[in-house]
């Protein structure tokens, strides 16, 4: 007789990140209890009001506000933001981009070309190959 499967869970902090919100901005019940795979999917699925606000407000993690200012996580470093931004505060930036921003975003614009450009050249090596 084999035991019963228990269900797959996730830590709070890895839902989190699957997530993309900020741990410490969710609920205390989300921060201490993990969640089976079911309900990080029903989580997914349907979001509840909480979530949704997260997601549209903030206060965001550090990929999601990289991700939303068009730079890297490095970039985040190096332009002196380690604390969390909420969603306003990101347009702010935005808006009014200082020149640590504008010289990021056309950092991460030419890693993007370079790397456009090296998936086209192995293309073209491939297609010639065969």
């Amino acid at each position: 007789m084999t035991p019963a499967k228990t269900p797959q869970t996730l830590k709070p902090a890895t839902a989190a990140k699957k997530l993309g919100i900020y741990l410490p901005a969710a609920p205390q019940d989300f921060q201490e209890t993990e969640l089976t795979r079911a309900e990080f999917n029903e989580l997914q699925q349907t979001p509840p009001e909480w979530l949704a606000d997260l997601r549209r407000n903030g206060p965001h993690p550090r990929p999601v506000v990289a991700q939303k200012l068009g730079i890297s996580i490095s970039g985040l470093a190096r332009g002196g933001i380690t604390d969390p931004l909420t969603s306003e505060q990101i347009t702010a930036l935005l808006q009014d981009p200082p020149a640590w921003l504008v010289s990021e975003r056309a950092t991460q614009a030419a890693v993007r070309a370079e790397a456009a450009r090296v998936k086209e050249r192995e293309a073209a090596r491939k297609a010639s190959d065969a």
